[in-house]
């Protein structure tokens, strides 16, 4: 899927990428050349959502597990049958019970899991990290043991709770721990929370540490507070041929190839927008605004809303590209076009940009009509479905009617909604149907473009 002119080593990746890791298993009985023939013609698999394995953007599957699990089905001929369990042990369970031939997501590597499952494909080798913001550069705490006398804000009941009071401990005491209730913050806000200086210091695992800090370049993650845990996907006991076959696909050149790439995608690729200020005062609002005027009209929106959404999408660039894909002034992604019967490659034509932004707005806007019937209010749910995707408007409409938000206003009840679906609590209640979210992103997406289009109204005429 990602294709390479040459591949890192896997010393050189190490070096770039510890403590998060990823590399094959492996097995001393190493599988024969024919035991590939017995992989089944279909691949039942099952994962978790979450902000690395999988995860539905803008309509497309994405994640580190999903890209990986979907390749080794597509290169080796079977047909992917992917469940989703709401937790390890449902998908464990499911392992067992024959249901499934592979989870394809992080098993802990202890003796517990060695009783269920047999590891197998790629290895991700994860510490617990403290979150903290950079000085000058500099991480203010470079070893546990200056933590004494400091405070560490951690989920109430958590993995990093317990530690946390095992190191405190370990050091004679000093730490000051402050648990928070995993209801109302989770792990990803807590990383926000330092990033804006509301907190002091953090722990969460390496692996999301460094997914958050491609959000925000401010933070180091790079002091260890934990041993090392090793973890990969499973099949069940007995099925070491299975497990041979998986070790071998995931030891090739093309597999490694798209596991270097998605490696640098979701823990390295910056997705970091900065906040930028913007000058009405020259009378126009960009040189596209032509384009803008043609178009909003056939979708019932002012131009000048038209042109926030491109200044957010791509700060007026016909060229930008995202981390995943989308492409253009108004950051149309590939599979959008071809389902509009528009080459990829004229994505950055501005004006095919903005044709395509434009028939995308006007069926999400009728797919939200029956929702959300007043028109204003509507946008914003229109525009919350560009960003994220319609399916997770759908799931957030659903959370804020059944916890009590109005589920036709977006401003602090829908927009609260789709918050709720970072959290496992509420991404895996069952009226949810596609899973985990970056909702601080779309809220923010949401706002930002308000409030440009407020400021265009008031300095740019119509």
């Amino acid at each position: 899927m990602y294709p390479r002119t040459s591949l890192p080593s896997l010393s050189t990746l190490a070096l770039l990428l510890l403590p998060f890791l990823f590399c094959s298993c492996g097995r001393k009985d190493a599988a024969p050349a024919s035991a590939a023939d017995r992989l089944p013609d279909t691949l039942r698999a099952v994962t978790l959502y979450g902000p690395t394995s999988y995860f539905i953007y803008k309509g497309e599957p994405m994640g580190y597990d999903y890209t990986l699990v979907d390749s080794l089905a597509r290169q080796k001929g079977m047909v992917l049958d992917l469940k989703v369990a709401r937790s390890l042990s449902a998908a464990v369970e499911m392992l067992d019970s024959g249901k499934v031939d592979l989870i394809a997501y992080e098993v802990p590597i202890t003796e517990h899991y060695r009783q269920y499952v047999l590891p197998c494909g790629p290895e991700n080798i994860t510490t617990q990290v403290l979150v903290q913001p950079k000085v000058s550069k500099q991480p203010a705490v470079k070893d546990v043991t200056e933590l004494v006398g400091k405070e560490v804000y951690v989920e109430k009941d958590s993995k990093y709770l317990r530690r946390l009071r095992n190191l405190n401990d370990e050091l004679g005491g000093g730490i000051i721990i402050r648990e928070v209730d995993a209801d109302s913050l989770i792990t990803e806000d807590l990383i926000e929370m330092v990033s804006d200086g509301k907190i002091p210091l953090t722990v969460v695992d390496s692996d999301i540490a460094r997914l958050n800090s491609t959000y925000y370049p401010d933070l180091d993650v790079e002091v260890p507070v934990s041993f090392e845990q090793r973890s990969s996907w499973a099949v069940a006991p007995g099925k070491e041929w299975l497990a041979d076959s998986i070790d071998t696909w995931f030891a090739g050149e093309s597999s490694q190839s798209t596991n270097a790439e998605l490696l640098k995608q979701l823990f390295e690729q910056s997705k970091f927008a900065p906040s930028v200020s913007f000058d009405f005062s020259k009378g126009y609002i960009s040189k596209y605004d032509n384009i803008f005027k043609q178009y909003a009209p056939r979708v019932g929106w002012d131009w000048r809303l038209m042109a926030a959404q491109a200044f957010q999408e791509s700060r007026f660039n016909p060229n930008a590209k995202s981390w995943v894909g989308a492409r253009g002034l108004m950051q149309i992604m590939p599979r959008t076009a071809r389902g509009y019967s528009t080459s990829v490659a004229k994505l950055n034509n501005p004006e095919v940009s903005v044709k395509v932004a434009t028939k995308l707005i006007s069926d999400l806007d009728r797919y939200l009509l029956k929702y959300v019937p007043n028109d204003k209010e509507r946008i914003k749910f229109v525009i919350a479905a560009y960003n994220v995707g319609i399916a997770h408007v759908y799931d957030a409409i659903a959370l804020a009617q059944k916890y009590g938000y109005d589920p036709q206003v977006w401003d602090g009840n829908v927009a609260q909604a789709i918050l709720m679906k970072m959290n496992p609590k509420y991404y895996n209640d069952p009226v949810v149907k596609y899973g985990y979210c970056r909702g601080t992103e779309t809220v923010e997406y949401v706002k930002n473009i308000s409030n440009f289009y407020e400021q265009a109204r008031r300095e740019i005429s119509a």
